[in-house]
């Protein structure tokens, strides 16, 4: 019996306009064996938390550049608990300054990925998590 994928959303919250990191991350995910679903740009928290659901995915990576990752992950992790989709792997990446990673990581988000982290540190992480 083969092996089930590991599947993964990977959304750009908020008016971030530069997805190039987010594509690279999921292409490095795909060539790793994972299914990723990639939402495009800017996404609300409810289109990322309904695409979630829908997709039914074990983990959700955010990419964001414009320094409104507080507010967005905060609404996103408020959404996923509202809908009770609470057992899945939330990351997030992009440009995050290390004074936010403890209020993130208390929301909930279970690791943070800043530019320059290697692509197999990143599969490792969520292979090692993901249910």
């Amino acid at each position: 019996m083969a092996k089930e994928k590991i599947k993964v959303l990977i959304a750009k919250p908020g008016l971030d306009g530069h997805d190039r990191g987010a594509k690279v991350i999921a292409r490095g995910l795909i060539e790793a064996g994972m299914e990723v679903v990639y939402t495009g740009l800017r996404n609300t928290p409810e289109d990322i938390v309904r695409a979630a659901i829908q997709e039914d995915v074990d983990v959700i990576g955010m990419s964001i550049l414009s320094g409104a990752h507080n507010h967005l992950f905060k609404s996103v992790m408020e959404l996923l608990k509202k809908e009770n989709f609470e057992d899945v792997l939330v990351i997030a990446g992009g440009i995050i300054p290390e004074e936010d990673h403890e209020y993130l990581t208390e929301l909930g988000i279970d690791g943070i990925f800043t530019p320059g982290t290697p692509i197999q540190k990143i599969v490792d992480f969520i292979e090692e998590r993901a249910k």
